[in-house]
């Protein structure tokens, strides 16, 4: 079942052909999910060390130091391509296993962020997809008692036959409680509590590194997790309780590769073997073979090391709390990973080897030809339309329909609602985190360095208008077949994009995941690039957070940031079937000035509403703020020779609205960032002068446009 090169090194090292059940731990340990075969390479190129980095890449979650003994764990997955054999489960499950990664580091998970893509709705296919992925996040978050308090949807064609879920997850933990995923003693116990082993899940890790086809929803079935969320909240608290009365040494999340990964990666960390008696986990399916458990990822496992004399204290927190317990091993100081049931040796391999050994390497890439970025397309002949029509695009419009479906508030640390720039979490005291998740894939497309460095810098604006600055990402680097050289140099330089922004505004890359084969054989597409990424930021007061919408009439309203003739990748463009033509944005060089202006004005308490300019342009952010009042807007000094449809809709980088009392003061703390006073808050609605241009919009209108998702999904 192995490549061949894989099977020829793999005998050389072992000094014999490996059985079915070694190949089948080989197969899915030393696929492209488990092992970042041709990414790993790359990936180096970030910078994940800080000074709030405890614990970087390389365990299940992330652990950031908050202050006063908190600490955050952090992490994101990706749940790709079950959600597109079974979108309900698939989602579901991506949900609990991103949760189980940041328990087993003793953490308690208090948030949830969803970045996710989609073919467009007049799809039925994409349209049950859309309906079910939704539902199954909404089912698994809520039984759990855990908030998604931020997320993306994003509609594209290229995501028809291969819809993205990509979960985030964010936990809260006493510096003196966290645990590793690293073995400690030789001699220790192993301890597999939570649900039963059946036969769902098999190869789930090789299975997510290899293309879709037309039959995956027949064929893959297999392949396909099956979650229960109220098992899931019983793990929750039995692992918390374990690790909190000191018994636990090191824990695992099985995630993918199932035992066979969390056994042999736990084992290898330490610099340990351990033996595993297959006999010993209980199964929920009769006749299973050791490959079967070994690889089986059935969900709401964990497996924990316990020194002997707490066994027997642990399998009862799990009797307590009513789950499934046996030990199941123990570790060795022989450097071996070694499987028995029913009495023989069902697998014996160097645990280096199988976890450590897969071979990395960079891929062929080759750059495309340089692009034509076409012509300018005639001005709209109808401004107020071409707004409409990109308020009422799915990728802009309200996603309320969505987020109504989740418990944000759940608890009781939630500061904002779903739908602002950031989700603000209360930690301790006055003090909080806010959360921003996502990408621009359009952008990247055209310009993957500049997207992946936009992406970045989009998120960490996400934060500075409310007043936080990041101190941590996370990535889930979504491609098609890096085998093909021109994705394979899309995701280099996404990559290398993503680390310098990174670098440049000094948040460190501290963990993630790598989803690639993202392409459809039913479909004939390959995903475009979505580098999504999840940022955490620290707030110092989370009442101070300005609004996002405008609130005060009288207010001055100012832009800060440049516009500049970008629209290529935009919203708008997409519209008028211009996707692949016109500049792609570049980052600006005052993006850190920006950010650090922003978030001193939000910690003064001298604007009264803050938002960020994005998807959409200028345009969208101002008709978004018009939730309760309008403005009166002149954009003709925004920038020179701009055409009306430029300054509108362009996608400039690291730009935002803000409002004031006190436009002076604002704008001399603001220094050498470039803004423009453009208008003031209120009256009933929108009115945008672009030279003797005058366009108005409604209340009325504006909201109908923004509720265009919501009114097809309750058709």
């Amino acid at each position: 079942m192995l490549p061949e090169d894989d099977l020829k090194i793999i005998t050389e090292k072992m000094g014999r052909e490996p059985n079915l059940v070694e190949q089948g731990c080989f197969l899915n340990l030393w696929s492209e999910h488990c092992s970042y075969r041709s990414s790993a390479p790359l990936l180096k190129t970030f910078t994940t060390t800080g000074d709030k980095v405890i614990i970087g890449p390389g365990d299940d979650a992330a652990i950031i130091s908050f202050g006063n003994g908190w600490v955050l764990a952090i992490g994101m997955e990706s749940h790709n391509h079950p959600s597109y054999v079974d979108p309900y489960n698939g989602a579901a499950t991506g949900v609990g296993g991103i949760v189980r990664d940041i328990i087993s580091m003793g953490a308690r998970p208090i948030a949830l962020m969803d970045p996710l893509y989609f073919g467009p709705l007049n799809n039925p296919k994409n349209l049950y997809l859309f309906e079910h992925i939704i539902e199954g996040i909404a089912g698994y978050g809520n039984c759990i008692g855990v908030p998604v308090v931020r997320g993306e949807a994003f509609f594209d064609e290229s995501y028809s036959g291969n819809p993205l879920v990509n979960v985030v997850a964010v936990g809260l933990a006493r510096e003196k409680d966290v645990v590793t995923a690293c073995s400690q003693k030789a001699g220790n116990k192993l301890v597999l509590m939570g649900s039963t082993t059946g036969r769902d899940g098999l190869g789930g890790a090789s299975f997510a590194s290899r293309d879709l086809s037309e039959d995956s929803e027949a064929e893959d079935r297999p392949s396909i997790q099956i979650g229960d969320p109220f098992t899931e909240k019983l793990v929750i608290e039995a692992t918390l309780e374990a690790i909190g009365k000191g018994y636990v040494k090191s824990c695992r999340d099985l995630g993918a590769a199932g035992l066979a990964g969390a056994s042999s990666e736990m084992a290898a960390k330490g610099n340990l073997g351990m033996k595993i008696i297959a006999d010993n986990v209980i199964l929920r399916e009769t006749g299973m073979t050791p490959y079967e458990i070994l690889i089986a990822e059935s969900q709401e496992r964990m497996l924990l090391e316990v020194e002997p004399e707490n066994v027997d204290a642990v399998l009862e927190i799990a009797k307590k709390y009513d789950l499934n317990g046996s030990m199941i091993g123990e570790l060795t100081e022989e450097l071996n990973y070694t499987v028995q049931f029913q009495g023989e040796i069902a697998a014996d391999i160097p645990v280096k080897l199988l976890t450590e050994g897969a071979p990395t390497f960079e891929r062929p890439s080759t750059a495309p030809q340089e692009r034509d970025i076409g012509e300018k397309p005639e001005l709209p002949a109808d401004i107020k339309q071409a707004i409409l029509d990109v308020l009422s695009s799915h990728n802009v419009a309200s996603k309320r329909w969505i987020y109504r479906q989740y418990d944000h508030e759940v608890q009781v640390r939630t500061v904002t609602k779903p739908g602002d720039d950031a989700g603000i979490l209360r930690i301790d005291g006055n003090e909080g985190i806010a959360l921003s998740c996502g990408c621009n894939p359009r952008h990247t497309l055209l310009d993957p360095y500049s997207g992946g460095k936009g992406t970045v810098v989009e998120n960490a604006m996400n934060l500075a208008v409310k007043g936080a600055r990041g101190i941590a990402i996370v990535d889930c680097l979504n491609f098609g077949n890096p085998e093909r050289p021109d994705i394979y140099w899309q995701f280099k330089h996404a990559i290398l994009g993503l680390g310098d922004a990174a670098r440049d505004l000094a948040i460190p890359v501290v963990g993630g995941n790598v989803s690639l084969y993202n392409e459809s054989g039913e479909f004939k597409t390959a995903i475009v690039p979505t580098p999504s990424i999840g940022l955490a930021g620290y707030i110092k007061d989370v009442t101070m957070a300005p609004a996002g919408v405008f609130s005060n009439e009288g207010d001055t309203i100012i832009l800060v940031g440049s516009t500049s003739d970008e629209l290529g990748g935009s919203e708008y463009y997409n519209i008028i079937g211009k996707e692949k033509d016109g500049k792609a944005p570049k980052v600006p060089e005052n993006v850190t000035a920006t950010i650090d202006a922003l978030i001193t004005l939000a910690e003064s308490g001298k604007i009264t509403a803050s938002h960020d300019v994005s998807l959409g342009g200028i345009a969208v952010a101002l008709a978004e703020m018009c939730e309760k009042t309008g403005a009166k807007v002149d954009l003709s000094n925004v920038a020179e020779g701009l055409r009306a449809d430029d300054i509108l809709f362009s996608e400039s980088y690291a730009r935002a609205l803000i409002t004031t009392s006190e436009p002076d003061a604002v704008k001399e703390m603001l220094g050498e960032v470039p803004c423009t006073v453009v208008g003031t808050v209120g009256g009933n609605s929108l009115s945008i002068q672009i030279g003797d241009s005058k366009t108005e919009l409604t209340l009325d209108e504006i909201k109908e446009a923004r509720e265009s998702l919501m009114n097809l999904m309750m058709e």
